[in-house]
């Protein structure tokens, strides 16, 4: 893969039941990352065009990656698991070492990352707390939605400049 490819975004639920809304706020942000990226470059990927950051469109899909792995499969599955881009080395390894994996394998682990999340989510209830606590944080899977829907959206708003700095290209 030469580009990350146009999505097709999910539509938005407008009503429902919390758990499929919560299921749809997120497949719609994680859908809206690739739309962020999609079309331009590896080397325009790699760009940290806000000189006071690491963070680059490549880091933010290896990041939300990671992000996935230590939510859904590591905390509220406790599995051991083989996360794609931590290092002890470097904490950052996601934002910094951009070189460890091609765009292929990036964007397949974002994929494999998401769809586990959902199949580790699935048939449980939102009100059932992690298995693996870590830094003390007792937590629900209704909490684990709600926080990986804010840190994706947070992380959009830092990918919306991004891609109008590396291109001029704005939109949600």
């Amino acid at each position: 893969m030469h580009v990350i490819p146009p999505q097709v975004r999910p539509t938005l639920l407008k009503c429902g039941a919390e758990r499929d809304q919560l299921q749809s706020w997120l497949a719609l942000y994680r859908s809206t990352l690739l739309t962020k990226c999609a079309g331009l470059s590896l080397d325009q990927l790699k760009i940290r065009p806000i000189p006071t950051s690491s963070h680059s469109l490549l880091g933010l899909v290896r990041h939300m990656t990671l992000v996935e792995q230590v939510w859904f499969d590591m905390r509220f599955s406790a599995n051991d698991v083989d996360e794609y881009y931590q290092r002890d080395e470097d904490h950052d390894a996601d934002f910094n070492d951009l070189e460890s994996a091609s765009l292929d394998e990036v964007v397949a682990n974002f994929h494999r990352a998401c769809e586990r999340s959902d199949e580790l989510a699935r048939g449980h209830d939102l009100d059932e707390m992690v298995r693996r606590i870590a830094k003390g944080r007792d937590v629900d899977l209704r909490w684990i939605y709600i926080h990986m829907i804010e840190e994706y959206a947070r992380h959009l708003g830092h990918a919306d400049l991004m891609r109008e700095l590396i291109d001029g290209e704005t939109g949600y």
